[in-house]
């Protein structure tokens, strides 16, 4: 969830530079924990979602700012849909930690009574 997340703010910085002015990718991913990473080719998920994130980091840099400025927002979607998914699943998958672990504490109160 937090990778999709930077990525999409990342997106939106990136965004915004080649709208306005002109720095360079790094120093754009600073603030970030996992673009960094990601734009390394350190950090690499599996499946789909690393599929989508190769393609995004291969083709940043390729053209032209208003080529670019068109790529970056077409991919604003696409992030946005991969952050919402994994947000849905953070939430499911946390909660239902949470219930487990309350269920285990109930047994074990059950049982020690």
């Amino acid at each position: 969830m937090q990778i999709f997340a930077e990525m999409y703010e990342f997106n939106e910085q990136l965004i915004l530079t080649l709208k306005f002015n002109r720095s360079s990718i790094d120093k754009i991913a600073e603030p970030f924990k996992y673009v960094p990473k990601v734009l390394s080719g350190e950090l690499t998920l599996k499946g789909d979602c690393g599929e989508v994130l190769k393609n995004y980091i291969g083709n940043l840099g390729q053209t032209d700012a208003l080529s670019q400025v068109d790529y970056l927002t077409e991919r604003k979607a696409v992030l946005k849909k991969y952050k919402d998914d994994s947000f849905a699943d953070y939430k499911k998958y946390s909660s239902l930690y949470i219930k487990i672990f309350f269920l285990i504490g109930v047994m074990t109160a059950i049982l020690l009574a």
